[in-house]
């Protein structure tokens, strides 16, 4: 989660609780507008510092200020050496009360928040999470969090402990035997009372006696300190191990020959913000990446997001590269197993058949979520947009979808419908309960 400080004084007549109240509007308003620019832009310039304007308005504070026709008030006005009482100003022409011509008036910049990369992350991917993530293993700890452990003669002037302190510093005292204040007023109550009698030998000599203890009083009390830098105590927090859940998500990209340019563009950025999501949230996760035309195989990043193929297209080579993967490196007993995939939906009916026999038998028992993306035309949006109706693959995959809820399917079919796809399938979500 992102942390904004103000750094700006507290002026005067100002609540901070008001200055919070603006960095929370501001907020939002940076989340708006990282937003708009990943829609329109290159998901790839996410990963950057971004200078984000906000409306000159958006950034006012409420204010007080006196009723005009209630109380009496004295107003002392600058004179100045054009008018004179009486004198009629002439009204602007185009209306206000200031010189409204080209380049004569004056105006105030929007107001700019620069953020940094991680800051941009983390508002971005603020609340999406891995949908059903269970801490299946324990064995490796790699994360820790404070936890209170008592206290400590040291540490931070943020963590001292105010109870604590003074409890020490009341009993240093009272074993010292430190004057209280009580006791210096009462004798100086009483040297005040033999100052106003007559001058006598006897009260002369009390007085001598009770000013030297007065001044006794007073250098003990300076040498034995209200409170001690022994007295003093801070929090102490201890490093809590925090057991890390191992999770994997599989990536399968049909590179197929029925996969145009336009599609294999899309369906890029959409890992790409799948990784940069994965990287940026979780520090145990290990990213698979699968191709496949008529057969599938793994690859490493790089030859994932950039280098050319093609050739026919068989889904379920995927599947079949995804799910030998698995019973290999990543057991089921230890691993979150996740998976998203995309393709046009161009297959061959008996091997989408042989995709819902490898989904409902084999992996969706394996899987904590399956996520399926299909790109579609722009022109067939409004057709397949909004009904069941679609490709081999797409009606075969309604089939699981309806049988297990932990898989869900959307369709693309423009760079703007990336996002809030994305969003759907990974926004924060009661857990996911696995059909036996």
């Amino acid at each position: 989660m992102p942390i904004f400080i103000d750094r700006r004084l507290n002026p005067k007549d100002k609540s901070l609780g008001n200055r919070q109240r603006f960095l929370r509007r501001a907020r939002e308003e940076l989340k708006r507008n990282i937003r708009d620019h990943v829609r329109t832009g290159r998901i790839g310039e996410l990963d950057r510092e971004h200078a984000v304007p906000m409306p000159r308005k958006g950034t006012s504070e409420p204010t007080f200020s006196d009723a005009k026709d209630s109380g009496r008030r004295q107003h002392i006005l600058p004179g100045n050496r054009s008018f004179s009482p009486g004198d009629l100003i002439p009204k602007p022409s185009g209306g206000g009360t200031g010189p409204s011509g080209p380049g004569t008036a004056e105006s105030e910049d929007d107001f700019r928040f620069v953020l940094s990369r991680e800051e941009v992350l983390d508002l971005f991917f603020e609340d999406l999470e891995l949908p059903d993530l269970v801490k299946l293993s324990l064995k490796q700890i790699l994360s820790f969090k404070p936890r209170r452990a008592g206290f400590t003669a040291s540490g931070a002037p943020t963590n001292i402990n105010v109870g604590r302190t003074m409890r020490n510093s009341h009993g240093r005292r009272i074993a010292l035997k430190r004057p209280k204040q009580e006791e210096l007023d009462a004798v100086a109550r009483q040297i005040a009372e033999l100052e106003s009698k007559p001058p006598k030998a006897a009260t002369r000599d009390r007085l001598a006696a009770l000013r030297k203890e007065f001044e006794r009083l007073e250098r003990r009390r300076r040498r034995i300190a209200y409170v001690d830098p022994v007295d003093i105590r801070f929090n102490r927090f201890d490093p809590q191990p925090v057991p890390n859940a191992s999770a994997v998500m599989f990536c399968l990209m049909d590179v197929s020959g029925s996969m145009g340019e336009r599609e294999k563009d899309l369906a890029k950025r959409f890992f790409v913000l799948l990784h940069l999501f994965l990287t940026r949230r979780y520090d145990r996760t290990e990213i698979v990446f699968i191709r496949h035309t008529h057969e599938a195989q793994e690859v490493d990043e790089h030859t994932f997001f950039y280098h050319t193929q093609s050739g026919g297209t068989v889904v379920s080579t995927a599947l079949e590269e995804m799910h030998r993967i698995i019973e290999q490196r990543y057991p089921a007993s230890e691993w979150n197993i996740y998976a998203a995939q995309a393709s046009d939906g161009d297959n061959f009916a008996t091997d989408s058949e042989r995709c819902i026999e490898l989904l409902d038998r084999r992996l969706m028992r394996l899987c904590q979520y399956f996520a399926y993306v299909e790109i579609i035309d722009e022109r067939e949006s409004h057709i397949f947009g909004s009904t069941e109706n679609g490709t081999s693959l797409w009606r075969a995959y309604s089939a699981i979808d309806e049988q297990w809820p932990n898989f869900q399917m959307r369709r693309i079919a423009a760079p703007a419908d990336i996002y809030p796809v994305f969003r759907e399938l990974f926004a924060r979500q009661p857990a996911l309960r696995k059909s036996a």
